[in-house]
C-alpha cells in the first residue's frame, strides 16, 4: 500500500511518500514559503538523490500539484501514476476531546477540526487546508487525520484538569491536552520493540527534546501525564518557548503596559534557550558550543534546561510508582550525548547510571545506561511521518 503523508503549515507543505508494505520511504521533502517571495521545493528520493529549486506557488493546492509532478517525474519520480496513491495521512495538531484515535476524514470530522481552531489557531487552519487541498488534487482518495493530541487522551482528570473554576473546562474546554503525541506514541512502541518487551507491560518516560520539547509518562500503554498543556507553551524549557512560568508573570508584564500580543511573542518566540543563553540562537548545539567556550550565561541556560527535565522525570517516576525506561528522542534527545549525559548523571537516585561509551553513539537506537541500572536510559530516533503512515494503514485496513 502506498501512502502519502502530509504535514501542512501556514506557508509550507511537508510530504513523505511511503510504500507501507515494507515501511519504505520512497520520497520526501517540503515546499516552503507558499504565497511568499521565492517559494522553494526541497525533494529527496529513497536513493539519496536530491533537488532544490525555486517554484511559483501561491496556495497549498499549487504546492501539492508541484509535489505530485515530482513524484511521477521520469527522472526523479517514484511512481508511474498518481493512481498508485491509495490513502493520504495528515498531521492535525488539535483534535480536542473528540478524538482519542486517528480517524477517516469525513465532513463531520472537518467540522470538528474547525471547532478546534480556537485551541490551535496557528496550526489547525493550515492542517485543514492541507486536507482540503488533497481532496481537490486526489478526488476519491481517502484521507486520514492523525491528531497530535489523541495519544494523550487517556490521561485521568487529575492529570488534565487545571485548578480553576470547573466551568472553564465544561463550557470552554480549558484543560491540558498535550502535544507531540504522534512522536511519543511512535517512540514508546519502538522502545518496547527494541527491548523485546510487550508494550503494555512497560512504564516509560519519553522525552521529546527539540526546538519544541515535551515529556510524557506512558504507563503500560496509556498516557498518565504529559508536560505540555492547553497550548504547547507549558512544560520544559524549549528553543524559544519559556515552558512553565508563574501565571502572575503575565499579569505583571501586562500591568507594565505590554499588550497581549507582545507577551505572546515574548513567551513563545523570545524565551527559552534563545532568551536565556544570550548567544543569538535557540539551537542547543550553538548553546553547548558557547558553554564549552566558558560562556557562563550559555552554561546556565543548559543547566536550567537539564534541571527542568530532571524535575519532570523524577515527578513522573514517582507518579507511576517507578519506571522501566527513560527514553530520549527528537533532535536533542537523539543526537546530543552531552545533554543525555548531564541528565542521566542526575538520575542515580532512581537507579539509572550512565554508560559513557554507549552514550557516544548518537542518532540510532541504543541503551545508554549501564547493565546494572534498574531504570534504563534509551536513545530512540523518532519518525512521526512513519507513525502517521502506520495509523493511516490501520484505519484503512481495520
Amino acid at each position: 500500500m502506498k501512502v502519502l503523508v502530509i504535514n501542512a503549515g501556514s506557508s509550507s507543505l511537508k510530504f513523505t511518500m511511503f510504500r507501507m508494505t515494507h515501511e519504505r520511504m520512497l520520497a520526501k521533502g517540503i515546499v516552503e514559503r507558499i504565497g511568499l517571495d521565492k517559494p522553494l521545493l526541497r525533494y529527496t528520493r529513497y536513493d539519496g538523490r536530491t533537488l532544490c529549486e525555486t517554484v511559483d506557488v501561491k496556495s497549498h493546492d499549487e504546492a501539492l500539484r508541484i509535489v505530485c509532478r515530482k513524484l511521477v517525474d521520469d527522472e526523479v519520480g517514484v511512481m508511474a501514476s498518481l493512481a498508485e496513491v491509495e490513502a493520504i495521512g495528515h498531521r492535525v495538531v488539535h483534535g480536542g476531546e473528540q478524538f482519542t484515535e486517528s480517524t477517516l476524514v469525513t465532513p463531520e470530522v472537518k467540522d470538528i477540526i474547525r471547532e478546534c481552531i480556537p485551541l490551535a489557531p496557528l496550526h489547525n487552519p493550515a492542517n485543514l487546508g492541507g486536507i482540503e487541498a488533497c481532496e481537490r488534487v486526489f478526488p476519491g482518495v481517502p484521507n486520514v487525520a492523525v491528531f497530535d493530541t489523541a495519544f494523550h487522551q487517556t490521561m485521568p482528570p487529575e492529570s488534565y484538569l487545571f485548578a480553576i473554576p470547573l466551568e472553564f473546562y465544561t463550557e470552554h474546554q480549558v484543560r491540558r491536552y498535550g502535544f507531540h503525541g504522534t512522536s511519543h506514541k511512535y517512540v514508546a512502541h519502538a522502545t518496547a520493540d527494541f527491548l523485546g518487551k510487550p508494550y503494555d507491560s512497560l512504564r516509560m518516560i519519553t522525552c521529546h527534546l527539540g526546538n519544541g520539547s515535551s515529556i510524557t509518562a506512558v504507563d503500560r500503554g496509556r498516557v498518565f501525564e504529559t508536560s505540555m498543556g492547553m497550548t504547547p507553551l507549558m512544560g520544559l524549557v524549549m528553543g524559544t518557548r519559556c515552558g512553565d512560568i508563574d501565571p502572575g508573570v503575565v499579569l505583571h508584564l501586562a500591568a507594565q503596559g505590554r499588550t497581549l500580543a507582545e507577551v505572546d511573542t515574548l513567551l513563545n518566540k523570545k524565551s527559552g534557550l534563545l532568551g536565556l543563553a544570550g548567544v543569538g540562537s535557540s539551537d542547543m548545539r550553538d548553546v553547548l558550543e558557547a558553554a564549552a567556550g566558558a560562556n557562563e550565561q550559555a552554561e546556565q541556560a543548559v543547566r536550567i534546561f537539564v534541571h527542568r527535565l530532571v524535575f519532570y522525570i523524577g515527578a513522573y517516576y514517582t507518579l507511576m510508582g517507578g519506571a522501566d525506561a527513560v527514553v530520549f528522542t527528537a533532535g536533542i534527545g537523539e543526537n546530543s550525548d552531552e545533554i543525555r549525559a548531564r541528565v542521566i548523571r542526575r538520575l542515580a537516585p532512581l537507579g539509572c547510571f550512565l554508560d559513557e561509551e554507549k552514550n557516544r553513539a548518537s542518532g540510532k537506537a541504543a541503551i545508554v545506561s549501564t547493565p546494572n541500572s534498574s531504570l534504563m536510559a534509551v536513545a530512540m530516533p523518532t519518525n512521526e511521518e512513519l507513525m502517521i503512515g502506520r495509523d493511516t494503514v490501520r484505519i484503512m485496513q481495520p
